[in-house]
């Protein structure tokens, strides 16, 4: 029926290209041992949070930033020359001290993350899965980003001003600011560096995503449930 081919294209957001819609609609089932629209939108919503789970996860745990070399944060444009001003003249070590008190307090702050992106997904409409459907292979990370930029800074910019005292970055950082500054004929530099890695720890979580979304459309293995099995295998 023409609801359920409907509905179950908008599941086969992950995995589908625009190419291959007419062949799943051809081989569609049609009569009453079809998958329920119940089934199709809990099978939307089991995709979008599994990878979410997944790679924020990830990006939870002890060098879920600082080792990992798509998101690790660097330092901004204004301090570079700090970092290459200390390490000529020997405090390379408190340089990178400094750099991994970075991404310590992002890895913190993501911990924040998983509620808001729940709700997002429970918000989802069938409207919004067409334009998803339709869209490109980071369309749901796009759609995502849209819905949750907003009140995840809201949610990491507090705990990554609590992080830095908790885990002494912010006393590294005056450190290395002082130093800096002591140093004849430098320009001055006083950075926002709460609202740096905010922004930076943003970017990490919708940067790991996107790559859960890539690996959900285009590997079989990452259909983990049987229901995901069933539907994406009328792709196969």
């Amino acid at each position: 029926m023409k609801k359920t081919k409907a509905l179950l294209l908008i599941l086969s957001i992950f995995l589908i290209s625009c190419d291959e819609l007419q062949n799943v609609v051809n081989t569609l089932p049609t009569g009453d041992g079809g998958i329920s629209d119940t089934m199709i939108a809990s099978g939307l919503r089991e995709a979008l949070d599994f990878g979410i789970d997944k790679q924020v996860t990830k990006l939870t745990q002890k060098d879920g930033f600082y080792k990992n070399q798509l998101v690790k944060i660097l330092l901004p444009q204004e301090l570079q020359k700090v970092d290459k001003a200390l390490r000529d003249i020997g405090l390379s070590s408190l340089a990178d001290q400094g750099l991994l008190m970075l991404n310590r307090a992002a890895e913190d702050a993501v911990k924040e993350a998983t509620p808001i992106f729940v709700d997002a997904v429970k918000g989802i409409t069938f409207n919004d899965a067409k334009n998803i459907l339709l869209g490109p292979d980071n369309a749901a990370t796009n759609y995502l980003q849209g819905k949750t930029q907003s009140p995840l800074y809201g949610k990491f910019n507090p705990v990554i001003q609590n992080s830095f005292s908790k885990v002494g970055a912010d006393q590294i950082w005056t450190n290395i600011i002082t130093k800096y500054n002591s140093i004849p004929l430098v320009n001055k530099v006083n950075p926002d560096l709460t609202d740096y890695v905010t922004n930076e720890a943003l970017k990490g979580v919708y940067k790991m995503i996107s790559v859960e979304e890539k690996n959900i459309r285009t590997k079989v293995s990452s259909r983990t449930t049987d229901l995901l099995k069933k539907v994406f295998a009328l792709q196969d």
